[in-house]
């Protein structure tokens, strides 16, 4: 994997995912994701949620852009560790909070926070899902004109939500972005 733009650009980092429950994020739908919020954000004033966080392809991808306010969130005790290794090679400490969450159990109990931008990229068959959305407008963790992201596949279509706006597809991945309404 690679960090595609930024400060870190170019930079390349391998997480050890053969034994991880995790699917990264592909670099051509990864660069058409940020080929939009690049339009529509200044990295360096958004406050990032990631959740599902996993490799940190997404986390260090803001971090490269100048986003200095970024909470990873994952449950995976691999993936954390590995995170937090990557974290200090990238000299990025201070850019990254991480935490050892199941995402739910965070989104549930965050009252204090609010974010500009959440992405979420969920394992594809998470029974749970399609709550996302709901939960995050539920408990206002959204600034207003904040973006959720929640990266999927054709099984879920979120079209019919509260807060949706539209999707983009690049191969097999879904980015469906909504508002706070």
């Amino acid at each position: 994997m690679r960090i595609i733009s930024g400060d870190l650009g170019g930079r390349r980092f391998n997480p050890p995912i053969t034994k991880w429950p995790t699917r990264p994020t592909t670099d051509i739908a990864k660069e058409g994701l940020f080929n939009i919020l690049q339009n529509r954000i200044d990295f360096e004033e958004t406050k990032v949620l990631d959740l599902f966080g996993g490799t940190g392809n997404l986390s260090f991808e803001f971090a490269s852009r100048g986003s200095t306010d970024i909470t990873y969130i994952d449950k995976y005790n691999p993936a954390i560790g590995y995170i937090k290794k990557m974290v200090v090679e990238f000299k990025i400490e201070s850019s990254i909070k991480i935490i050892r969450s199941d995402v739910f159990k965070y989104l549930k109990s965050s009252v204090d926070h609010k974010y500009d931008l959440i992405f979420a990229d969920p394992p594809y068959g998470l029974d749970k899902l399609s709550t996302i959305p709901e939960l995050i407008f539920e408990k206002g963790l959204l600034n207003p004109d904040g973006i959720l992201i929640i990266e999927h596949d054709a099984s879920n279509d979120f079209k019919d939500v509260s807060g949706f706006t539209e999707k983009r597809k690049y191969g097999e991945t879904i980015f469906s972005f909504f508002e706070a309404s």
